[in-house]
């Protein structure tokens, strides 16, 4: 049994540091087994925090303190304790400098925190509280200090050594060793102190700032990646452009560097100056990455690179004000995403990953605010609720703004904190100013967690030309939290006529109607009622368009209603919303009873939808696309997995025989001779296409089995390789299914030397429905190619089983439960991050059937009892039993 309950840290309890550190000077004498790290710290008392006993209390953790002074002098014994994760050095004066060296073992740092080997290389990771296993330190974000590092190695081994900030000089010593120094001229916390020293090459190229300075970039990557990082680099000088443009925010170092690793627990980190990125967000080629990696890529470079600004020069004042830096750059990296290709399909993208991951966390018992109150384990609060639903809240207080005074408020900010480690108070605060706006009610966003729900009803009477809209909200209870208060919604509304047009959303009380298109209503109530005149038909109200604010909308839509959203609505999100609610339905209706046939208008609304040639592919892929079967558990009471795992693969199967000839003339139309294309329209063309090759197999069609195979042959380009691989691996007949399984062996041997392509085969087979697919995924476990010591591995396999495959996961018989368990218990001692992140599946117990709910208990408590059990998983199993 566990047997100490761990500390629980609370916003509320939250004090100012007793010191503060102004500079730092650091020393590493880099070595895989054996790094000593001499450390110089500048400390002065604050004058903002309550005056203690004079007592220096530091963080520290699997470091063995080989020597301390203060001011020069050698401390004695009697003048500092060591703790097992502290240093306390007794009666320090206001101002002072604390010299201390200490010797760590990067090696044997499997948890991947701090100073750590990755490949043939050493390399940092420091958010969040990874800085105290490399020295003693104030490791909290509200300790802002300059860095001046050393970095010392044999040239041999590590011929590469940087570091954050600007280089300040090298030199050659004595016994053969190389020196390189580095100096950030600007303050920051120690979460992003970042060294990385390797054998590695660099792709260069140069950016040239809004006021004339050229700044070198590089991107460290090892040898014989060089060819894989154009398009990093080209994201990279893009989205550098775009923050000058959008918000005239310049680079401010002399250098920018970016380094890719393979052992990594996160996407990638915003090091000043120096990004360490999981190798999976810079590595790409046509042959080796799909576009969704393109796309991810360019995603993540940006997002990183806005951390600039919105994370490094203004940074968070304690670890609950997170979303500060995540949420709002995380909103930054998406609206670049959305200018650099399609923004309809982008904020598809985005809500559909916020459906599926963050509203069932809002539901489930690691609910938590955006701005969280407590936690054990803040490793275990990088959430999609910190990061998707806090993007979501800057979202909605941009478009309460507008873009002119949303970027008035947002250079407020930046003018007004630049060099501080706030709150998430101080930016709404700067948006109240800048915006003109009173958002008190709004801040409830912050503190309040769970999904709201907008219940609305409407009437029309023909007489007068008014339409009546009724919008009732309510949050539901959360841990925590039973009763919830009215928020500050803004809900988008579009009115559309019989003929496909937006109407004028004229409120009662104003003289003059305003143009057609979309209107902002500000909810503020339980109940809020709407008058909109001028109305000389009954509209169809396009409700929430572009998802306006991250609730769950509730409206009495008839079919004949959804199909004409999906035909003609104005709005791309909303289009697609009706088509996936459309579906819903079908599929809800078929898991109630299985003798539901599948309804001739479902069929029409996708043909007509095929038959479209103008359309964006892209955003017809998506309105095409069934919704996944995790959302259609989530839209059940008790998640019946058998059922809808069936009823997807009929719905399936009927739209590709139902609609074969559609759905060839649309594969014909998508396949291009002409070689590779980055470009949305072909990214749009290739997704379209698949999505229709995929329909075709699942109903056996001989002439799309014929394609896949074909397709895959090919080899055009990875994206349309995995599709028809996946397409061939999931086919209902034995004899593609063999050949599937010949593509798949052929695919190994021909992918065998590079690891992001023998990730997507270890996820393949991870989340393939065939009955036999955990006894694989077992096997997989032995095979020479898996690691649990490389998180992007471990995600491939164990987290692709667990998380993407409800059917196989959820079996009955509950064998994915113990095996899962089995994994974290391996997993926990190596890397807790890792092993915590892979439990959710199972927190979410309670909303499965009763034998179900009994295996995963079992497998919680049994993970429970085991001693000596890490902070990160303790807290995830505890709250989910409680």
């Amino acid at each position: 049994m566990y047997r100490t309950t761990p500390p629980v840290t609370r916003l509320s309890d939250y004090q100012p540091p007793e010191f503060l550190i102004d500079d730092v000077s650091l020393r590493l004498e880099l070595d895989a087994e054996q790094t000593a790290v001499d450390a110089e710290l500048s400390l002065r008392r604050n004058p903002a925090a309550t005056r203690g006993n004079g007592d220096l209390r530091l963080d520290g953790e699997h470091l063995a303190l080989e020597a301390i002074s203060l001011n020069g002098r050698a401390l004695t014994p009697a003048e500092y304790q060591l703790e097992d994760d502290h240093l306390l050095v007794h009666r320090v004066p206001d101002r002072c400098r604390l010299q201390t060296r200490v010797r760590i073992n990067p090696a044997e740092n499997t948890a991947l925190e701090g100073l750590y080997v990755s490949g043939g290389m050493l390399c940092t990771q420091c958010e969040a509280e990874g800085f105290r296993r490399i020295t003693y330190f104030l490791d909290r974000p509200d300790v802002m200090a300059r860095f001046r590092v050393s970095l010392v190695a044999d040239p041999a081994r590590y011929p590469v050594l940087l570091s954050n900030g600007n280089p300040a000089g090298e030199e050659t010593l004595a016994d053969g060793r190389r020196c390189v120094h580095w100096e950030d001229p600007f303050p920051k916390p120690s979460y992003l102190f970042a060294i990385v020293a390797g054998d590695l090459v660099a792709v260069e190229d140069r950016f040239t700032t809004a006021s004339g300075r050229a700044i070198p970039l590089c991107i460290y990557v090892e040898p014989g990646n060089e060819d894989k990082c154009d398009h990093a680099m080209r994201s990279l000088i893009k989205a550098m452009r775009w923050d000058e443009e959008r918000y005239g925010r310049e680079y401010d170092l002399d250098v920018f560097n970016i380094v890719a690793v393979s052992h990594f627990n996160m996407g990638a980190m915003e090091n000043k100056g120096l990004n360490v990125f999981n190798a999976k967000y810079i590595l790409a080629r046509p042959e080796t990455a799909t576009d969704a990696d393109f796309a991810g890529i360019e995603g993540v470079v940006a997002h990183e690179y806005f951390h600039n600004w919105t994370g490094n020069r203004i940074t968070c004042r304690d670890w609950f004000q997170l979303s500060l830096k995540e949420g709002l750059t995380v909103y930054r990296d998406q609206e670049f995403s959305a200018d650099m290709g399609s923004r309809g399909v982008k904020r598809i993208e985005d809500v559909r990953l916020l459906r599926a991951r963050q509203f069932p966390e809002d539901s489930g018992p690691m609910a938590h605010p955006v701005r969280p109150d407590s936690y054990i384990e803040i490793n275990n609060f990088y959430t999609a609720t910190v990061y998707e639903k806090g993007a979501e809240v800057v979202r909605m207080q941009a478009n309460l703004l507008g873009p002119e005074r949303f970027r008035k408020a947002t250079d407020l900010y930046f003018e007004r904190f630049d060099g501080q480690a706030v709150t998430t108070d101080d930016f709404v605060a700067c948006m109240e100013e800048g915006g003109g706006i009173d958002l008190t009610q709004f801040r409830r966003w912050y503190s309040q967690a769970g999904t709201p729900q907008l219940d609305c009803e409407d009437d029309y009477d023909a007489a007068t030309g008014t339409y009546r809209l009724e919008v009732r909200q309510h949050t539901p209870s959360t841990p925590g939290q039973p009763e919830k208060q009215p928020l500050h919604i803004p809900l988008a509304l579009g009115l559309v006529d019989a003929e496909g047009r937006d109407m004028p959303v004229q409120l009662a009380g104003e003289s003059q109607p305003p143009a057609p298109g979309t209107r902002i209503l500000a909810l503020r109530q339980p109940v809020e009622r709407f008058e909109i005149l001028g109305c000389a038909t009954r509209p169809v109200p396009s409700l929430l368009r572009g998802f306006s604010a991250p609730v769950q909308l509730c409206y009495p839509y008839t079919e004949e209603q959804l199909s004409f959203l999906m035909a003609h609505d104005s709005d791309g999100f909303n289009r697609w919303d009706a088509a996936q609610t459309l579906a819903q339905r079908v599929l809800l209706a078929m898991v109630d009873d299985a003798t539901t046939a599948v309804p001739a208008s479902f069929l029409d609304a996708f043909r007509e939808a095929l038959q479209d040639e103008t359309a964006d592919p892209a955003l017809l892929a998506e309105v095409l696309t069934l919704p996944s079967e995790g959302y259609l558990g989530e839209q059940m009471t008790v998640v019946d997995v058998d059922g809808i795992h069936r009823v997807r693969q009929a719905l399936a199967a009927a739209i590709g025989s139902g609609l074969a000839a559609e759905l060839q003339a649309v594969y014909a139309r998508t396949r291009s001779e002409e070689g590779f294309d980055l470009s949305h329209a072909a990214m749009g063309r290739r997704a379209l296409g698949n999505l229709c090759l995929a329909y075709l197999v699942r109903a056996g069609d001989a002439q799309g089995l014929e394609q896949a195979q074909r397709q895959f042959d090919g080899q055009a380009n990875m994206t349309d390789v995995i599709a028809a691989l996946r397409t061939l691996l999931e086919a209902p007949d034995a004899e593609t299914a063999a050949a599937g399984e010949q593509a798949l062996a052929g695919f190994y041997e021909r992918w065998a030397d590079e690891p992001l392509v023998l990730d997507k085969w270890f996820a393949l087979q991870a989340q393939s429905s065939r009955p036999d697919t955990l006894a694989r995924v077992e096997r997989l476990l032995e095979h020479p190619a898996f690691s649990l010591t490389n998180p992007n591995r471990v995600r491939a396999l164990i987290g692709a089983f667990a998380s993407g495959n409800p059917v196989r996961f959820h079996a009955a018989d509950g064998g994915g439960y113990r095996f899962l368990g089995d994994r974290i218990l391996e997993l926990d001692p190596l890397n807790p991050q890792i092993a915590s992140r892979l439990l959710y599946p199972m927190t979410r117990w309670r909303r499965y059937d009763a034998g179900r709910q009994q295996q995963m208990r079992a497998q919680l408590e049994r993970i429970l009892e085991v001693e000596g059990l890490s902070n990160d998983v303790y807290e995830v199993v505890s709250k989910s039993l409680e």
